[in-house]
């Protein structure tokens, strides 16, 4: 398993709920998303057919982001899709505030 590497996204006050990023990293589009008061990043890529999900509506009661492309649904926790027609789940990152900054962990 590779080493994670700690990547700043933004002040923590750029983010404030409702509010996404995107950060390119080695290639990789990962997703940051306050939901709620909580933040989450998700790959920013749909299992069904990569669309992008920052394009996609966030629903904060159901914690979840749907896919403007088909309207597949995903769980902002666990990354598992929650309707079809995806049926992979989307690979999730884990996200800290350091010091006013938030931070993604990427392998």
């Amino acid at each position: 398993m590779a080493a994670k590497t700690a990547r700043p996204v933004c002040p923590a006050s750029e983010l404030p709920p409702g509010a996404r990023k995107v950060l390119e990293t080695a290639g990789l589009q990962v997703l940051v998303l306050n939901c709620a008061g909580e933040l989450f990043a998700i790959e920013n890529c749909c299992s069904h057919e990569d669309a992008p999900l920052d394009e996609g509506e966030l629903d904060e009661l159901a914690c979840s982001i749907e896919c403007c492309r088909h309207g597949s649904r995903f769980d902002l926790r666990t990354g598992r899709p929650l309707s079809l027609p995806a049926h992979q789940p989307i690979e999730v990152f884990d996200v800290v505030v350091d010091d006013g900054t938030v931070v993604v962990e990427v392998e």
